[in-house]
């Protein structure tokens, strides 16, 4: 099993919910108001008066198949709009209760 976070501008929410249930992924955390600012090319997105924008957050635990289906997804969700931005993250769950 893998865990999967998904960081977004909120422009993308609808897209976000529309992916995950096309891919039949119910399971998730939805995290609204993120702050934060991509390594790379990302602008900051923090809500204030000079960066307003914000960002989005969801994370999933999916099974190990699943995870490249999600991550093509979010790739082309990317490409729809670079500068608005989307990334995953994934990392291996050990255990769960």
């Amino acid at each position: 099993m893998k865990a999967v976070m998904i960081i977004f501008n909120q422009a993308n929410t609808e897209r976000v919910e529309y992916m995950l249930g096309k891919l039949e992924i119910r399971g998730y955390t939805w995290f609204s108001e993120v702050k934060g600012r991509g390594s790379e090319t990302g602008e900051p997105r923090m809500g204030t008066h000079t960066w307003p924008e914000m960002n989005s957050a969801a994370l999933t635990m999916i099974p190990d198949e699943a995870v490249d289906g999600l991550l093509e997804a979010v790739r082309k969700l990317d490409e729809i709009n670079k500068e608005v931005g989307v990334r995953a993250f994934v990392w291996n769950v050990e255990k769960t209760v």
